[in-house]
């Protein structure tokens, strides 16, 4: 899976579904090496993928104007981000909608005490089937507690479900924008949510919590790493620095400027 997910080239199916992108430098050394005349006409050099793209640019300008397009990895990075993003509009959603059943729940308790204790002598002879004992089972005894709660508990935790419901879907809406004060939210979040699930592990191990865990964890890693949050690698400026550096612009203009250098 991951050798042919390397072997895509991002930039290339990018262009295919949003179309190229290409640029006039004012520079006559770095204006013919994005340039080419064809018998069907002028072609410019696309900023994305690299190919030639016959009619007009669409831009032009001073080199340094350019537009910084993502190409290659970093595509491939934005994929990640947006995965991330998926997963956490996904989990926020299902916060949301558990602190609204909370909510619901606090309205509505009595009539859900009701039904509960009317149907739990249905099915006992059920529960013996199975080998399951109602009468001394956790599960019944958890929900029984719930149903003495206070309303304003009930109350006051389905608004921190919905706060941390919110939390999520914010984080989801920087990452999948790419930016970068979306990054340093997701860290800074998700870190701080980390020793809660490392806690509930040491309660019990389930793979929803084992995988929620990895991927949480992943998410900071690679962000710090990545993205160069908090100074690391050389901060913001090293960050940009490397994407500047590997735009076509860049690449070009140094091509230019080691042949026109003189020998040593």
């Amino acid at each position: 899976m991951l050798t042919i997910v390397s072997g895509v080239d991002w930039s290339l199916l990018t262009c295919a579904r949003k179309g190229h992108i290409t640029y006039a430098p004012d520079e006559a050394a770095l204006r013919d090496r994005l340039h080419v005349e064809t018998p069907a006409g002028e072609a410019w050099r696309c900023l994305r993928c690299g190919t030639y793209v016959h009619g007009e640019p669409h831009g032009s300008g001073p080199a340094d104007r350019a537009p910084l397009v993502m190409r290659g990895h970093e595509l491939r990075e934005a994929l990640i981000m947006r995965f991330f993003a998926l997963e956490r509009v996904i989990r926020g959603l299902v916060i949301a909608a558990a602190a609204y059943g909370v909510w619901r729940f606090s309205a509505h308790r009595g009539s859900i005490e009701k039904v509960f204790e009317k149907e739990i002598p249905l099915l006992k002879p059920i529960a013996r089937q199975v080998g399951w004992d109602l009468d001394n089972s956790h599960v019944v005894e958890s929900i029984r507690h719930v149903f003495v709660l206070k309303s304003s508990t009930l109350t006051w935790f389905a608004l921190a479900l919905l706060a941390y419901g919110l939390i999520e879907l914010i984080e989801a809406v920087g990452l999948w924008l790419l930016k970068r004060w979306g990054e340093y939210f997701a860290v800074v979040a998700t870190a701080c949510g980390l020793p809660l699930e490392i806690y509930e592990l040491t309660e019990r191990i389930t793979a929803v919590r084992a995988g929620a865990l990895v991927i949480n964890a992943g998410l900071v890693v690679y962000l710090l790493v990545s993205k160069r949050l908090f100074g690391i690698r050389g901060g913001k400026e090293a960050y940009e620095a490397r994407r500047r550096g590997e735009s076509l612009i860049e690449v070009e203009q140094a091509a230019v400027t080691s042949h026109t250098e003189p020998a040593g």
